[in-house]
């Protein structure tokens, strides 16, 4: 089977890629500039948009899968976000899925986001696949955008479309806040952080990847929308608990009232970290689990066990 994996250069694209080669599969691996991706052919098809030229990529290939995206970012520096979204997630995935039904493609997977649902949830009351979408910013709207595109074309044209809405996806290259905390239990810095009630799920790139791949051939994956994750939620708290016990590092943890940390955050003007840091978001991924049979490989502690030593372990290649 060909595979085309858009974005293949990005944080899951090469995991997905490197898992893909290693099962056999013909993987056409696409990406912005020419690089090598071991067990992949390449193909550079510069930026993605309304006006990409898939045709080549496209020769042949049974199944994409579109990771490629303009990805949510802490610090926004345009004056119009939704708009260069839009260029990338919503225009330039339309683009793709018109020309991959022209040539003969059987089925698209896409990447989309947790954050189509919206940004937090009640304790106890996690988002599930049926959950109406309720994206609140630039990015989760362009990605439902995506969403809805993508099946109205797959009407007209008889494409298989496989959605898939990840929440924050951890592993080796791992970046940005996952990372910054890591290093912080490293270090081994009182934190105020040791009275946090919050539940989040999260998902372990290696997780993540072998739900995409069983996307590729289950039959019972056409035309489905899934919200994966790990299937453990997890407390800010538990979690700094987690991976300093990963990191074999003590851990100093203030209990702090949540109530005062989100008030210090507002003055700080830093209301999106502290909605990260205490709020909830979870997940309901019973609907991907029964509908596909499958079940993560991993759990929660030996995911964060390898993506801690893979982290510590290019800081360490880094600094030298």
């Amino acid at each position: 089977m060909k595979i085309l994996v858009t974005g293949a250069n990005g944080f899951v694209g090469r995991a997905l890629c490197a898992v893909l080669a290693k099962q056999g599969f013909n993987v056409i691996a696409a990406m912005r500039e020419q690089k090598s991706i071991a067990g992949c052919k390449t193909t550079a098809v510069g930026e993605v948009n309304a006006n990409t030229v898939w045709k080549d990529a496209l020769n042949e290939v049974d199944v994409v899968v579109h990771l490629a995206a303009r990805v949510h970012v802490m610090h926004e520096n345009t004056q119009d976000p939704l708009t260069e979204f839009r260029k990338v997630n919503v225009a330039g995935t339309l683009r793709l899925e018109n020309e991959a039904a022209k040539a003969g493609v059987k089925r698209l997977i896409f990447l989309s986001s947790v954050k189509v649902n919206g940004e937090s949830t009640l304790a106890g009351s996690p988002f599930a696949f049926k959950r109406f979408a309720n994206p609140q910013d630039a990015y989760g709207i362009s990605k439902y955008e995506a969403e809805e595109g993508l099946k109205s074309i797959a009407k007209k044209t008889g494409l298989e479309v496989v959605i898939i809405r990840p929440p924050l996806v951890y592993g080796n290259g791992v970046k940005a806040n996952f990372a910054n905390m890591l290093r912080l239990v490293k270090l081994g810095l009182p934190l105020p952080f040791g009275a946090i009630h919050n539940k989040r799920s999260l998902i372990y790139i290696e997780n993540l990847t072998s739900f995409i791949t069983t996307c590729i051939t289950h039959p019972n994956a056409a035309n489905n929308t899934f919200l994966v994750s790990d299937g453990e939620d997890v407390s800010t708290t538990h979690l700094l608990k987690a991976c300093a016990f990963a990191l074999n590092k003590p851990l100093w943890l203030i209990p702090v009232p949540q109530s005062w940390l989100a008030f210090v955050f507002k003055l700080l003007g830093k209301a999106i970290i502290a909605d990260r840091l205490l709020g909830n978001l979870q997940i309901d991924n019973t609907h991907a689990c029964q509908k596909l049979a499958w079940r993560p490989p991993y759990t929660l502690a030996q995911g964060l066990e390898r993506t801690v030593n893979l982290v510590i372990d290019t800081d360490k290649v880094n600094s030298q």
